[in-house]
């Protein structure tokens, strides 16, 4: 899934790139608590509590993928696996597309296919969330 955000690229990134501030625009996303001693870059592991609806969980992530400005890879290892990625991408009008892609692995337990609906709709949230939070401050 993707969104325009009406901020340049280097804006969005500044949004982005402190990992410990996604509960600030992510609603499933409890806190985030750094289990490396590194805090930014590939390498980089957290567990993020995370809370939708009745289920509590803690996600375990490490980034595998980190080019400034352009794009954040995670691998999920905790309960729930796969694979996350955001890119940025610059329009012809200067603002900044945000995609958001995850591939995951949902426990049955966890609700399978109909808990990757239920993600998808808490991601899309979390997309407007983090656009209203950016250009508030243009």
């Amino acid at each position: 899934m993707s969104i325009v955000i009406d901020a340049p690229v280097a804006q969005v990134w500044n949004f982005l790139e402190p990992i410990e501030r996604h509960v600030d625009w992510m609603v499933d996303a409890r806190s985030i608590e750094f289990t490396s001693p590194q805090t930014r870059g590939v390498g980089t592991r957290f567990d993020c509590i995370t809370k939708i609806g009745p289920i509590r969980l803690t996600d375990r992530m490490e980034i595998t993928e980190w080019l400034p400005l352009a794009t954040m890879g995670v691998r999920h290892v905790g309960l729930v696996t796969g694979t996350g990625r955001f890119s940025l991408a610059e329009t012809s009008r200067g603002a900044t597309l945000f995609s958001w892609h995850e591939d995951l692995d949902i426990p049955a337990w966890l609700g399978g296919p109909l808990g990757a609906l239920v993600l998808k709709r808490v991601w899309k949230r979390n997309l407007r969330a983090l656009k209203r939070l950016i250009e508030a401050t243009r």
